[in-house]
């Protein structure tokens, strides 16, 4: 399988090494608008490449994208002083138009996985700009916030991540939510699980919690300049369920029919993912209070998408 990465920097750069780390792609190919960087990037994962299989990875152009399955898109500019959001997505969206004309002319049947933040947003960016099922634009969402959710939850009660069952859903950003009320673990309710430990879930606890999944990238950021590693592991998670057909539910975003009475609006819910993209869309049990927090959420993106079509044409 061939995959492309557009956008060398941190996270395409860190996407492209955690994917090949996986073996389940047999060629990578990197684009960049500076050529140099995604040699370079692909110089230095090659190094790498005795220690984990047989994979290639070569900088290119856009023809070399021809025959790709997937294709991620780790492109984007930051934001100027003084600009607004409404501006920087705009700028952002300009980029993608270019983009994804270059990459579906070469590679029409390749599934788009977009990672550029403000990503709720770029990916219905792209939905609308690339006129392809829903079904094969999708969007990094809340993959890692649901993993930041599993793994502080995981730490309380003393277990593995991989056996808490908890989803984050909605926008990947401040409007997120943390669906409590159907989380699991162990095949127990989480509650009953937590008090069977002796940790039960306080107010204090779930506060905490909540905290620290909101929090995470600021955190980060604060440290070392930005995020990489995990959306990277993100992504190459999505990819290897795409390449084995594995049909796993993961948050993602994607273009949906309704949400909370939201119609057609991109944002993260648990899906079924398998070699085609997202194959189905799942609604887990909530109380009435996350039910409304899910369709504020809803409501927020859907506003800024119309209002960047009204600004860009897009």
């Amino acid at each position: 399988m061939k995959l492309g990465i557009i956008g060398t920097g941190m996270v395409g750069s860190a996407a492209a090494y955690a994917i090949a780390c996986t073996g389940v792609v047999s060629s990578l190919v990197l684009i960049d608008h500076n050529p140099e960087l995604a040699s370079a990037q692909a110089a230095d994962i090659a190094d790498a490449l005795p220690f984990i299989g047989a994979v290639s990875v070569q900088a290119g152009d856009y023809a070399d994208l021809d025959g790709a399955s997937i294709v991620v898109i780790a492109a984007g500019v930051a934001q100027k002083s003084g600009e607004s959001r409404l501006q920087l997505l705009g700028r952002n969206a300009d980029i993608f138009a270019d983009v994804i004309a270059k990459v579906l002319a070469v590679a029409p049947d390749a599934i788009l996985l977009v990672a550029t933040n403000p990503v709720d947003i770029m990916t219905a960016v792209t939905t609308r700009l690339s006129g392809l099922d829903p079904a094969r634009v999708i969007g990094t969402g809340t993959i890692l916030d649901t993993a930041r959710f599993r793994k502080n939850l995981s730490r309380h009660l003393g277990v593995s991540p991989q056996s808490v069952h908890a989803h984050v859903l909605g926008e990947h950003g401040d409007s997120e939510v943390l669906i409590w009320s159907s989380a699991e673990c162990g095949a127990m309710q989480l509650e009953s699980f937590a008090r069977q430990r002796g940790c039960p879930l306080t107010d204090v606890l779930r506060a905490q919690v909540e905290a620290s999944v909101r929090q995470a990238a600021q955190v980060i950021i604060a440290g070392k300049g930005a995020t990489w590693f995990g959306i990277g592991a993100g992504l190459a998670r999505i990819v290897r369920v795409i390449a084995l057909n594995q049909h796993e539910v993961l948050t993602v975003s994607s273009m949906t029919d309704d949400v909370a009475g939201v119609q057609d609006v991109c944002l993260s819910l648990p899906r079924i993912i398998g070699a085609g993209g997202i194959e189905d869309t799942l609604m887990p049990a909530m109380t009435e209070t996350e039910m409304q927090a899910l369709g504020a959420s809803a409501r927020m993106l859907k506003e800024t998408t119309d209002a960047l079509g009204e600004v860009g044409g897009v």
